[in-house]
């Protein structure tokens, strides 16, 4: 039986840590609670703690130690404690009540990760609203759908670019209040518009007694954020995370870590915070342990990440795929500019990096490094260099890891992890040669964030992460336990429902609280996910064959390291063909792609014989050299088919790599596969015209 809902409900106010009982498991209406999923032991019977409460314990253990800092324009680090934090944040939230915000509704926030932006969260929380981010990049119209389907009273904007979408949009939005703008000069004569300034001023005027009446109505149980899918196939969806959902997951990525240290770990904080890998990680986790947020400048994705990497020196690091990527081309141009002594040396160290570590994987590590005699020769300890696991890693380690890990800012760094997509197997491999073994993590906007996070040395380079504690996983119809079959989740960390949408809600959740990932994949005997395909990704060949995109995409792509993106098609056709984009320059202000081929590419090329400089150039003149390497390359990843329905047939070079703003990546630099069929749907049309 559903609990009266929101303040009104007398009986139940000893929150903000309190579960108000009730029977079910699913929610979609905005104040409804849900019943914990908790565990009879283990970290699934972790007590349940709310957000309010877990910056109140972090607060009373760490008064003094930093929260979170940011470079000013003065060119120094400004720090904030979590005591200042907390003041803070619940001064912006008496504000946002004296501005209007009732319970269960929101507080949209748009913009680049910043101190505001934390704040913004927290305090829309703790003033019994919803906290949900939208993406910088989205057009007003996305931002409408976010704005209207969240009955958001408050839109926080970073600056004046984003109060302007805002503004286009406001007399359509029946519960918009008012805006409030971070950053930059602000017009407060626009009615309804406030400067963060004011808000403080505000805030700090009004006394403690209706948020501390509120705090006292909020349960663990009940939504506090809402999190928008990226909207591949139809409208985002509003996915509702309660407090247990985030504090408990948050939890269970720091016990898998197991070595983090509170006040002494720092991370990097530049990831979209509107995506749930970002907010539980960079919001939750670092709140969780105490650890130390450094906010990148908001054009890190288009090259200055590295620079405040190299400023901070995280001891933590989580990134999508194409930042691993850009890194590992940055590595390799630097390399090829060496030297053939540098050269041979760097090859020797990566062959000891790689040895090293897979020998860790396997459990097969010598403990006992071979000795040398007092008075070796030279020829002796060559061999010994060549021979010794342990001494040649270690001196490898020396004379060329700590060397690429300073270049990158991550000689301090512990944990490295990849996240929001498959990463090459390849690009893992090269990267644990250097002595960064990179960890996956796996799980969905509608799992709070993480389902599975491997710890190095438990990993392999083709999984997806070991399960977390306190989960459960099963593979849809599969007769086998541990599939294959559709990966499907259950625990503390499923969401509650899509708010306000219980037909997408049953389809994604069924009866007994199994999350349909709509991921194929299977588990081995070790907890490690494998995922094997997507089901509404999966191209069914006109011969009836499911074939999964990404394991060929990534096949093509490490036979041709100067390929961008690749994206197959082939669904109900006779055969497979594939769309590559070469990679370009990058405009430095817009984050564009370039029709100018990047260093290393033009390099390629004209190691090929071919002259040419542009992306536009070789297209237009289907530049023979060009296009028989990539036909070469083909060649080769075919032969890793299993199938002769798995090899590609054709291709097509595109006029342009991919970008955010041209749509054809989201925010997490994932492909929009819809985006990309539809944009060059033309050629795609020329290769079945025969």
């Amino acid at each position: 039986m559903q609990v009266p809902n929101g303040v009104e409900n007398q009986k139940y106010l000893n929150g903000p840590d309190q579960v108000i009982p009730v029977d079910h498991y699913i929610c979609c209406t905005p104040g409804g609670h849900v019943k914990l999923r908790m565990g009879s032991r283990g970290v699934a019977a972790e007590p349940p703690i709310s957000v309010p409460g877990l910056l109140s314990r972090t607060v009373a253990r760490y008064p003094d130690a930093t929260a979170f800092a940011t470079k000013k324009s003065d060119g120094k680090w400004h720090r904030t404690t979590y005591r200042q934090y907390q003041e803070r944040v619940r001064t912006i939230a008496k504000a946002f009540l004296k501005i209007g915000l009732e319970r269960f509704h929101s507080v949209c926030i748009l913009g680049f990760n910043s101190e505001e932006w934390y704040i913004a969260d927290l305090a829309a929380i703790h003033a019994g609203g919803y906290a949900a981010g939208i993406y910088t990049t989205n057009s007003a119209e996305a931002c409408f759908h976010c704005l209207e389907s969240s009955r958001a009273n408050i839109c926080a904007v970073q600056d004046k670019k984003q109060l302007d979408k805002i503004l286009s949009i406001q007399g359509r939005l029946k519960h918009l209040k008012a805006i409030v703008q971070w950053e930059g000069p602000v017009d407060t004569s626009v009615p309804g518009v406030y400067s963060w300034d004011q808000l403080m001023e505000m805030g700090a005027k009004e006394p403690d007694t209706q948020l501390n009446n509120i705090l006292k109505s909020i349960a663990v149980n009940e939504c506090c954020t809402l999190v928008y899918t990226s909207g591949t196939v139809g409208p985002p969806k509003a996915v509702m995370l309660s407090h247990d959902n985030l504090t408990w997951d948050a939890f269970a990525i720091s016990e898998r870590c197991g070595d983090l240290k509170p006040t002494l770990d720092k991370i990097v904080s530049y990831l979209p915070l509107s995506h749930v890998a970002a907010q539980v990680v960079d919001i939750y986790a670092t709140l969780t342990n105490a650890i130390e947020v450094y906010f990148a400048r908001p054009d890190a994705l288009k090259g200055t990440l590295v620079e405040t990497l190299r400023e901070v020196r995280p001891t933590r690091f989580l990134a999508v795929p194409r930042v691993w990527e850009k890194m590992h081309e940055k590595i390799m141009a630097v390399g090829a500019a060496n030297s053939s002594f540098k050269k041979s040396i760097a090859m020797w160290a990566k062959e000891k990096g790689t040895k090293h570590h897979l020998a860790r994987i396997n459990g097969a590590l010598s403990s006992s490094p071979r000795v040398l005699p007092i008075d070796f020769s030279l020829l002796e300890l060559l061999k010994y260099w060549q021979t010794g696991t342990t001494c040649g890693y270690k001196l490898a380690k020396s004379l060329i890891f700590s060397k690429v890990r300073d270049s990158l800012g991550l000689d301090r760094c512990l944990t490295f992890v990849t996240a929001a997509a498959p990463l090459s197997p390849e690009i893992k491999k090269f990267f644990l040669s250097l002595d960064i073994p990179i960890m996956d993590a796996f799980g969905m906007s509608e799992a709070a964030g993480a389902h599975t996070l491997s710890i190095y040395p438990k990993f392999s380079l083709d999984s997806s992460g070991e399960i977390l504690d306190g989960t459960e996983t099963r593979f849809g119809d599969s007769m086998s336990v541990n599939g294959p079959g559709e990966i499907q989740m259950r625990g503390r960390h499923v969401l509650m429902g899509y708010l306000n949408d219980e037909e997408k809600t049953k389809a994604t959740l069924d009866e007994d609280g199994w999350l349909h990932s709509g991921d194929v994949g299977r588990l081995d005997s070790h907890n490690l996910l494998y995922i094997t395909g997507r089901i509404k990704e999966l191209l069914i060949t006109a011969g009836g064959e499911n074939i999964a995109p990404v394991l060929i995409e990534q096949a093509v792509q490490s036979e041709l390291l100067h390929v961008g993106y690749a994206v197959l098609v082939g669904d109900r056709k006779k055969f497979l063909a594939i769309l590559l984009t070469l990679k370009a320059k990058v405009d430095s202000n817009t984050g564009d792609a370039l029709d100018e081929l990047d260093t290393e590419t033009k390099k390629w090329v004209a190691g090929l014989g071919s002259s040419a400089t542009t992306i536009s150039e070789i297209v237009r003149t289907k530049d023979p050299v060009v296009y028989k390497a990539i036909e070469d390359g083909i060649t080769r990843a075919n032969k890793h088919a299993i199938s002769n329905a798995q090899k590609v047939q054709k291709f097509a070079i595109l006029p342009a790599d991919f970008s955010m703003n041209t749509g054809e990546l989201g925010p997490t630099l994932k492909i929009k596969r819809n985006v990309v069929y539809e944009k060059y749907k033309d050629i795609i049309e020329d290769f079945y015209k025969d």
